[in-house]
Formats: structure tokens, sequence, C-alpha cells
């Protein structure tokens, strides 16, 4: 096995213990991971502290060089990179490929924007100008569904605005973000970056640390909630980007056969784990049956397994606790639906389960109305799009959502009434690093990527000078 090390004021140290990350497409040990204490998260903190000013203070045109230098380092060590995500994650190594180069691609977007001085007035009495001043210390901390490309959401507008960060990667899956912090030692100045990992026993620390100026966050509501209640002390700044339930709505006029794959894999992606995944799908009356018999055919011909062998098309769920909640939805579901598809686990190691289609179930069920973040996906029968739109704007969750029709003035006017961050029309989960992304309600607070995200990682500030 490979030795991995928290990185700490630009010096790769042991952690104060350690403990194993597991595969969960064999359910063995990838790796011994170093965990840090408290001691040392707080060892990390003044570090990026001592180390703000200094970089803070560093050419605007400098820091994008920094960026840059990272984003090649990914891409010189990419391979590697996208074999130990998958053995981490279990996604399938064509996709963990992909996600690698997408992180990359997302540091050399950050490289080309700026923070310029705007000129809100400039009459004959006064000017004023708008500054954006770096905010100190971000804390960072990435959940396991996509380790790399959610730490891009964060990192690289976090330095390119000036501030120094303290990145904390998820328990389960926190071997490419060591394996980062050991590629970027030489090429950040020390103090600027700093990776640590813990047991998940150091968020709370992280939260409340009083040096820590911001805390950048994706994960679950309820934790989200959590980390704000922590933030709220010292009125940090937050950034939150949490769960969702997405919903899809199929209008009469389109094509089951066509319109199917398409739905699948915005359901299905990384074995339904994602936030912006699909997570119900609403479909005419009209068009019911047919979409619900595609949707049976292309699940029940998915191939599952390791996600390191040619072939597999879908890993198995991240983490064993994610695992049972899956399963304990699919037996209610069971109860309350008509299982086409899937439903059911394969007999061999790992935290398999066949993408599961679910027919003939409503709202008011668990499957419906709670986040399942893996591959299952009820299909719900409507006859009217106002009452569709209705049924779907019900959750509390607005992160995003998707019209799908071959009229795209009814589609477009049925997406300016759904209540989320973000509506796609005949597409879903369409994400891009120029384009704002957030979440309306229960589903986060701020916004991450494009000139909005950068501007999250910095303090406006507003000189006001009579003439």
């Amino acid at each position: 096995m490979s030795e991995y090390k928290l990185l700490i004021n630009g010096k790769l140290v042991d952690g104060a213990k350690s403990s194993p990350v597991l595969n969960p497409a064999t359910e063995e040990a990838v790796a011994a991971c170093p965990r840090a204490s408290e001691a040392q998260l707080n060892e990390a903190v003044s570090a990026a502290k001592a180390a703000f000013p200094s970089w803070s203070a560093t050419p605007i045109a400098e820091r994008k060089k920094v960026l840059s230098a990272i984003a090649d380092a990914i891409e010189a060590n990419a391979s590697e990179l996208a074999r130990l995500l998958t053995q981490e994650q279990g996604k399938p190594i064509g996709d963990a490929t992909g996600e690698v180069y997408g992180t990359a691609a997302f540091f050399r977007y950050f490289t080309m924007l700026d923070l310029p001085v705007k000129i809100i007035e400039d009459s004959e009495g006064k000017k004023v100008e708008a500054h954006r001043r770096p905010l100190g210390v971000i804390g960072a901390i990435v959940p396991w569904n996509f380790p790399m490309i959610l730490m891009a959401f964060k990192l690289p507008p976090a330095l390119l605005a000036g501030n120094t960060v303290v990145l904390k990667p998820a328990p389960t899956t926190p071997l490419t973000s060591l394996k980062l912090g050991e590629l970027i030692k030489d090429i950040v100045p020390a103090g600027v970056v700093n990776i640590i990992a813990d047991e998940n026993d150091l968020g709370a620390a992280l939260t409340a640390h009083p040096d820590v100026r911001k805390i950048s966050f994706t994960g679950s509501t309820a934790t989200g909630q959590k980390v704000m209640a922590g933030a709220a002390g010292l009125l940090k700044r937050i950034t939150l980007e949490l769960g969702g339930n997405d919903a899809g709505i199929v209008l009469d006029d389109v094509n089951p056969k066509e319109a199917a794959p398409k739905l699948f894999q915005s359901a299905f992606q990384n074995s339904g784990q994602v936030c912006i995944a699909m997570k119900r799908l609403y479909v005419h009356e009209k068009i019911y049956d047919e979409m619900c018999d595609e949707l049976a055919n292309i699940a029940n011909n998915t191939i599952i397994g390791d996600g390191l062998k040619q072939g597999t098309q879908l890993g198995p769920l991240q983490n064993k606790m994610q695992f049972e909640k899956v399963k304990e939805l699919i037996e209610d579901a069971k109860k309350t639906g008509n299982v086409i598809a899937g439903g059911e686990t394969p007999d061999e190691k790992g935290y398999f389960i066949r993408p599961t289609i679910v027919r003939d179930i409503t709202d008011g069920t668990r499957l419906v109305d709670e986040e399942q973040f893996g591959p299952v996906l009820p299909v719900i029968k409507y006859s009217d799009p106002d009452d569709a739109i209705a049924r779907a704007n019900a959750s509390p969750y607005g992160l995003g959502g998707s019209i799908w029709s071959n009229d795209k003035d009814k589609a477009y006017e049925l997406a300016t009434k759904l209540e989320s961050g973000s509506v796609w029309i005949n597409k879903h989960a369409d994400l891009a690093p120029n384009i704002p992304f957030g979440g309306a309600r229960l589903s986060g607070l701020g916004s991450e990527l494009g000139e909005e995200g950068l501007a999250e990682f910095t303090q406006l500030k507003i000189i006001n000078m009579a003439k």
C-alpha cells in the first residue's frame, strides 16, 4: 500500500493515528490513512493564518500561475489519481478519469477571472469604488461522492481571491486529497494550503475555530445546519451546498424511447450519488407505461461491478451507512409502489445495489419525499403539468429540477415556475465552472462557481471619496 501524509505548513506529516480506507467494491482496505488530532487541526489553521498576509499581498497574476501549476500537476498524474479515486470512491474508472481532468479544468477556469476595482459613481462631488478583499483562512469541507471536483469548487476561487485554506475531505474518501497535497507541496507556499483527514470528528472544531473566517461546505442538509450553527457565534461567512430532491417533469409530447436513456443517466450517474441527480420523475399519464418500460429495460441491462473492471457502468454505493439507508428505502418502496427493475443486492462483497425503478408510487411515500442518494428512481404519474409543478415544489429542498418537452416555449414557461437554484430543459445536472450554482430553501445558502462563486470568497469593501 502507498503511504499517505497530511499537509500542514508545507510539510508532509503523519497523523496522530491511522485507520483504513475501504474500497466499497471489495470492502478491503485500500490504504492506511493518517488521521489528524485536534492539535494538528489547530496547527493547520495557525499555518494558514500565518501565511495569509504574504499570500493575500501576492499579485493576482502570480496566484494564477500557482493555480495553473496545480492544474498541470493534476493532469500529469491523472492516471494515478483516477485509479485511486475509483478505489476509494467506487465509481467506474472512466468516470473517475473524467473527474480528475475536470478538476484540472476547474483550476484553469479560475485563472481566467479577475477581481477588478469597480467604479460605482464618479461624479462632480464624489468617487465611489467597490473593492473585493480576501477574507482570511477558509475551511473547505468536501463530501465523498465527488472528492476531487467538489474540492475544485472551493480551492481555486479561495486561492485566487487571496485566501489561505484548510481542506478537510470526507473520512471515507481522503486519499485523493492527500495525494494532491503531496503533488502541490512544492507548488504552493507553505501554509497557503493545508490538507487534513479525520474520522468525522474535526468538523465542529474547524467550523467553530476563531481564526477561520469562512466555511465552504458541501454535504447533507442536517450537517449543513450544524455548520451554520457553529459559524454563527463569530458571524463567519458560509457557503452551503446541501441535499436535494430534484424533480424531473416529462410532458406528454416526449418520445419515451428517445428520452429514457437521458433520464436514466440523469438519475443514475455515480450510482445516484449526486446532489443534483434526478431523484423523482413525474411522467404524464399518456406516456407513463411506455416510459416505465423503457427505464426498466435500461436498468435491467446495466452492468454493475468493481469500477476498475472493464465494462462496468455503475459502481457500488460509497459506504456501508449509505448502502443500508438505500436498502431500507427500497424495502419501504416495495410496500408503497411496484418495483419493476432491480430492488435487490447481489450476493457478493461490496456495497452493490442494482439500479432500481419503482412505478405506481406517489408523493407522501418515503422514496418520493426523501433524498435517496442511491441507484433508485421513483416514477410518478400525473395528468396536469401545473399539478406536477406544485408537487415538485412541495419539497422542502430546492437544488435543481428539469422540464422535458418538445415544446420549448411550454417547457420554458414551466421552468420559470420550478422553485430551485438550477432548472434545466431537456437535460439535467449540467454544471460548468462558469455557471453559478446554488440551492434554494433547505438545499443551501450562497453560490459556487462563476464570478458569483469567486465573490463569495471575498469581503466587499467600499471606498467613498469626496472630491
